[in-house]
């Protein structure tokens, strides 16, 4: 006999007993696809290099709905912090532990009993609801999301809105609703002179000199003041390494790390192509080379507010009684990729603890969040935004 899908406390305990830490799988992707399975979809995996993901699609007709997340996880730390082992998870007191809780397989077991309950409700034939669920989000991710919406799109696949189910609370349920997110790029600087004895500067090219003006350059400017509802870009250098333990020896190389986070006044190119410019200045009187290794991690965008987003905000409010505020602060997320295909907007658990030893959270959030996304499958297939 199947077990009733409901009911989202269950499947939450068996992904987080799945120990997926970015990127091994350990059971996460199996547990979802026999649920999704269960409840008649169609699922495909498609592993990229050391990477498993997971597609599945319930029906064919438009508009399509697309869940989307992870089962990978961060590493718990020593396992004797916690209160409760980190894969075990426990639900006591109306609290479910364990590493990945907010972070987000409680979220994913809460869409599928959204789905298990739209279903017994409803007719599915007035649209389709996918899957999309990735084994890197944690990790580098490139041979997860990325790469599966590239073959999904190679294949005709294609969907009109998407729910990323992220911790976006920073403290209760229902605050906060991200509909967009700031890009990234890292930069590493690597100044490479030439070695000598402090006594004798005219025989060494000092690096450092070089590299703390092109940093005080960089830093110095104003990239903007913000863009509503992005706040202003930041450049924040995170590293500056000699690698010399003596004091009579002019070093040879010197580095240092940055990242930009910002928002749609800029992109990727454009910033980079500004910090090569600043660097050739540099180079211009220096006897040495600076090398660059950028990274874009990801590009701005933004999901303008809408019916989409006025669809969601109605069902949080409907659920908790807090209208939550569309933002775009916080880090980076998969759904950095999936704007390029679709509409996306996050919505999750309360992320207090997410990445922390104790990551937990109330077993009454799951179930409110399931509620929540149960609303937004009725009234997206009734309205159609």
């Amino acid at each position: 006999m199947t077990q009733s899908l409901n009911d989202p406390i269950a499947l939450a305990q068996s992904l987080i007993q799945c120990p997926s830490i970015t990127p091994t799988d350990a059971g996460a992707l199996d547990v979802m696809q026999a649920a999704l399975e269960q409840l008649g979809f169609d699922c495909r995996r498609l592993p990229f290099e050391d990477v498993d993901n997971l597609y599945a699609r319930l029906g064919t007709a438009s508009p399509c709905f697309l869940f989307a997340g992870h089962t990978d996880v961060v590493p718990p730390g020593e396992d004797a912090a916690w209160t409760q082992p980190p894969f075990a998870a426990e639900a006591i007191d109306g609290v479910l532990w364990g590493r990945g809780a907010a972070d987000m397989k409680g979220a994913l077991a809460a869409m599928v009993a959204a789905v298990s309950r739209h279903l017994d409700r409803h007719d599915p034939a007035k649209g389709s609801i996918a899957f999309l669920i990735t084994g890197d989000e944690e990790g580098f991710a490139i041979n997860g999301t990325k790469r599966v919406l590239v073959a999904l799109d190679e294949a005709g696949e294609r969907f009109d809105h998407c729910l990323v189910g992220e911790p976006t609370n920073p403290t209760v349920l229902g605050d906060m609703i991200k509909s967009g997110r700031r890009g990234s790029i890292n930069c590493k600087l690597t100044v490479r002179g030439r070695q000598g004895h402090v006594a004798y500067p005219e025989r060494a090219e000092n690096p450092i000199p070089v590299l703390l003006t092109l940093l005080d350059r960089l830093n110095a400017r104003v990239l903007d003041e913000g863009h509503p509802p992005f706040p202003p870009s930041n450049l924040e250098v995170t590293s500056i390494d000699v690698g010399n333990p003596t004091t009579n020896v002019i070093p040879g190389n010197a580095t240092a790390q940055f990242n930009i986070r910002f928002n749609i006044k800029h992109t990727g190119d454009e910033l980079t192509r500004w910090i090569e410019d600043e660097v050739a200045l540099s180079d211009l009187h220096f006897d040495g080379h600076i090398d660059t290794d950028f990274h874009v991690t990801g590009e701005a965008f933004l999901t303008p507010a809408g019916d989409f987003t006025t669809l969601l905000q109605d069902a949080v409010e409907a659920e908790t009684g807090r209208r939550p505020a569309l933002n775009t602060g916080g880090g980076t997320s998969d759904a950095r990729f999936i704007h390029n295909y679709c509409p996306v907007a996050e919505f999750g658990l309360v992320g207090a603890t997410m990445h922390q030893v104790d990551e937990r959270v109330p077993v009454s959030d799951i179930e409110h969040l399931t509620n929540i996304y149960t609303t937004i499958l009725a009234r997206y297939f009734e309205a159609r935004p």
